[in-house]
């Protein structure tokens, strides 16, 4: 079900172009124009999510709108003409969520930004780490604003601690001065335990020398912000790292991912696969490192042309996360997959993948007028204590001799 955004703004222009923001952000909008429709649609309906709020109305030209709208619960954004610092204040001292200047097209791309991490945000937990509470407190309540989950600390050890319990949390705003440990060996900390693209820092200071900056940057810190800092600046940091986060991991989905199947490719299963044998290792569990390609499959391409291949490659993608979708899989170029899966015996692993191997057999795959017949032949090594490269050309070898020797057929590479 669509969010709900309420705009409220008298000059039609404007709020066209807002709701077609709104929209493509798949919000569903409804528009006020005063202050009186205003209150007629607030009367029957609350349920929005976030409304922007213009500050002057035909019938409220004095912000009366904003206050309306927060008093129904509505977290809002004010969107402003007027520059002065009085009205700047003004609308600060209130609980917005923020206020955009309507100088320029700028103005509405900021608002876009807003509006998509407004519901994103829920989904990112925060800690507030300060010796004071009236600081944490504040910080906290700036954060919930924005929609995030807030957790706080007291001092460096016990953010170490909520760190442990709370593995979503993607960011950490500290202050400098805390007894036991202080923001820059928190800081230091975090780091040895967390990389850059996993969880970003913010340090936060009040003292008046200015090495703090560096201090905070050297030891791992992404960004700093002085004491008494404005709502402004802090949103405007808080999003700018959530974005470079949110970036990274999106470069790291292109790099790890296969494009065509969307199942992770080589590059990401020789980078996972070690971490899940070791695992399984660990817990005595019985596993299996498996090789498999699709047969004769030049013959599919030649015969339905290569969009029919592409669509055979996905839908034994869609297969392979039906029966292996708690194990490790990948594609690994061509028509060539890897899984690793643990079980509880052998046989009980063997009978997936024979299970899996018939079904591929016996279904019919449509693709447009066509329907397309294939197999699949699998080579397999069970609990391997070899390093993982030996395991993938033991899997290899025992796939070639499947392919050899009549295909659709399952072969276990011999071991020692």
């Amino acid at each position: 079900m669509a969010e709900k955004l309420l705009v409220v703004e008298d000059s039609k222009a404007i709020a066209r172009v807002i709701q077609k923001i709104g929209e493509s952000l798949n919000y569903e909008v409804t528009v006020a124009g005063s202050m009186a429709e205003l209150k007629d649609i607030l009367e029957d309906n609350v349920d929005f999510f976030v409304a922007t709020i213009d500050y002057s109305l035909p019938d409220a030209p004095n912000g009366e709108a904003i206050e309306y709208v927060l008093s129904h619960h509505i977290p809002g954004v004010v969107m402003t003409g007027v520059m002065d610092d009085v009205t700047r204040q003004k609308i600060l001292a209130q609980p917005v969520i923020d206020y955009i200047p309507k100088e320029n097209g700028q103005a509405y791309m900021y608002l876009k930004r807003i509006l998509y991490w407004q519901r994103k945000n829920n989904k990112i937990s925060v800690l507030v780490v300060d010796d004071s509470r009236s600081a944490r407190l504040h910080i906290a309540d700036l954060l919930k604003r924005r929609n995030f989950t807030v957790h706080i600390a007291e001092n460096g050890i016990e953010a170490l601690e909520v760190l442990e319990k709370h593995p979503s949390i993607k960011m950490v705003v500290t202050d400098l001065e805390m007894p036991e440990m202080d923001g820059i060996e928190l800081t230091n900390e975090i780091r040895r335990r967390f990389n850059r693209d996993l969880l970003a820092i913010i340090g936060v200071s009040g003292a008046e020398y200015g090495s703090n900056t560096a201090r905070f940057i050297k030891n791992g810190a992404d960004d700093f912000l002085r004491k008494p800092f404005c709502p402004e600046e802090f949103y405007c940091r808080i999003t700018q790292n959530i974005e470079n986060l949110a970036n990274i991991e999106q470069i790291q989905k292109v790099a790890f991912t296969d494009y065509l199947t969307e199942l992770p490719n080589r590059r990401a299963f020789f980078q996972q696969a070690e971490g899940c044998i070791t695992r399984y290792r660990s817990k005595q569990a019985e596993f299996c490192l498996v090789m498999m390609d699709i047969d004769f499959f030049k013959k599919v391409n030649d015969t339905y042309g290569h969009n029919a291949g592409d669509h055979v490659l996905k839908m034994l993608a869609l297969y392979l996360r039906k029966h292996f979708g708690t194990g490790l899989i990948a594609r690994l170029g061509g028509e060539e997959f890897a899984v690793l899966i643990e079980g509880q015996s052998k046989q009980q692993l063997c009978a997936k993948l024979n299970d899996f191997r018939k079904e591929i057999s016996e279904k019919t795959i449509t693709y447009e007028k066509d329907a397309i017949n294939f197999t699949i032949s699998i080579g397999v090594v069970f609990n391997s204590t070899e390093l993982l490269a030996k395991q993938m050309s033991l899997a290899d070898e025992a796939l070639y001799f499947a392919k050899e020797n009549g295909r659709n057929q399952i072969k276990v590479a011999d071991t020692l």
